[in-house]
């Protein structure tokens, strides 16, 4: 699978705003990270230049793991970057946490091809965020102009190379709303995300519980402790890299015994570490003078992601007491509004985790094929729906 052929273009633009270019790059580090930050922000960890570059240079996302950097630059005329996309051309839909390998099963069967594919998105990273990134000194309109730009460019570009489709994922709703009015097929998922309704302490968030859930989750922490398990809690500096190669066979030992590959390798950590050591969270357990588990969070603006867990040996209650218990904690004590614990995972309800809807968008460029995903779609929209609706009742706080 090749890069896309792609130079630099007019760009459509949706009103009479200035003229502009696109760009498309196959390499991060061909911008300028002020520039990408500038459109990027700095409450999301995951779109940041520093994050997508570790992906690059660590070589977890590459063309050998099926993952070419397609990056998507809008210019004004003056050469300055106004909007920026995480692109990704594809050949299987691996670490994507949003499912088509249906769609493509479908597409096969009645004599088409799905792959290549493009893909915008952080590659491995179920996390929900703005995908259509845009300078932010701009006016709400402004931006609003920049982000359809964006999403007709994205078009053109797959028209023009051929594609099948080209896929948003995890945008948040806003974005995804706006993908729906220019055309786009939506679809909804569902994680569970903790939050903050102003608790003081961890007692504090167990009050709010019922009394059996309450119970269940002190019997819980409870038994790890009684263990004689020590919890160490790690940020930035403190991380070194003895700490990363602990942390990495946990996480390859997990990864082998839950997917069968693990996606990210050993020197994507050094350079997370390396260059974004304040924004990371890493909580580890400790046995007997020896770490056993544990569990990498990135820490953002008002949300704290859990995003990597591994052990050694199966401590019961530990990995609820390493990814959700402390998370909980930490995000109380540093006033954070959120946590995000990763994809799938009922059992997160009853700790305290409610379900919470994810989005995605969907250009298809078969019109019989795109048919049949919009009917599909709309009912599993509904049964969607119904699940957030029948999971929230059931929620482990006390009712009013």
């Amino acid at each position: 699978m090749k890069p896309l052929e792609y130079h630099q273009q007019p760009a459509i633009m949706p009103d009479d705003s200035e003229f502009k270019h696109i760009k498309v790059l196959s390499n991060i580090r061909e911008v300028d990270p002020i520039d990408w930050n500038t459109c990027a922000g700095t409450d999301d960890p995951f779109v940041c230049h520093a994050f997508l570059n570790a992906l690059e240079e660590s070589g977890s996302v590459s063309a050998d793991s099926g993952w070419i950097p397609q990056h998507l630059i809008l210019e004004d005329k003056n050469a300055h970057t106004v909007g920026v996309t995480p692109l990704y051309l594809k050949n299987h839909s691996y670490g994507e946490y949003v499912f088509d390998s249906g769609w493509a099963e479908a597409l096969y069967r009645a004599g088409g091809e799905y792959y290549p594919k493009l893909q915008v998105s952080v590659p491995f990273t179920p996390v929900t965020g703005r995908r259509l990134l845009v300078q932010q000194d701009l006016t709400s309109n402004e931006q609003i102009i920049i982000k359809k730009a964006l999403i007709s460019n994205l078009i053109r570009i797959a028209e023009k190379s051929k594609v099948s489709s080209f896929h948003i994922t995890f945008p948040n709703k806003q974005e995804w709303q706006l993908c729906g009015e220019l055309g786009l097929l939506q679809r909804k998922g569902t994680q569970f995300h903790w939050t903050n309704n102003g608790f003081d302490s961890f007692d504090d968030f167990l009050f709010a519980l019922s009394s059996r859930k309450r119970k269940s989750i002190r019997k819980e922490r409870r038994s790890v402790h009684d263990k004689n398990i020590v919890i160490r809690t790690l940020i930035g500096d403190q991380i070194k890299e003895h700490h990363w190669d602990t942390f990495y066979t946990f996480y390859l030992n997990t990864s082998d015994r839950k997917w069968g590959q693990a996606y990210l390798n050993r020197k994507f950590f050094s350079l997370l570490g390396a260059n974004m050591g304040k924004k990371l969270l890493l909580i580890m357990a400790e046995l007997d003078g020896l770490f056993v588990g544990g569990a990498l969070n990135m820490i953002g603006g008002d949300t704290l992601y859990g995003r990597y867990w591994g052990c050694l040996e199966n401590f019961k209650f530990l990995h609820f007491e390493v990814c959700y218990y402390q998370a909980i904690d930490f995000a109380i004590k540093h006033g954070l509004r959120k946590v995000e614990a990763g994809a799938q995972g009922n059992h997160k309800l009853q700790r305290g985790y409610l379900p919470t809807a994810t989005y995605s968008a969907h250009w298809i460029a078969n019109l019989s094929f795109r048919q049949a995903i919009e009917r599909f779609l709309i009912q599993e929209t509904d049964e969607m729906n119904d699940v957030i609706n029948y999971l929230g009742d059931h929620s482990p706080f006390k009712r009013n």
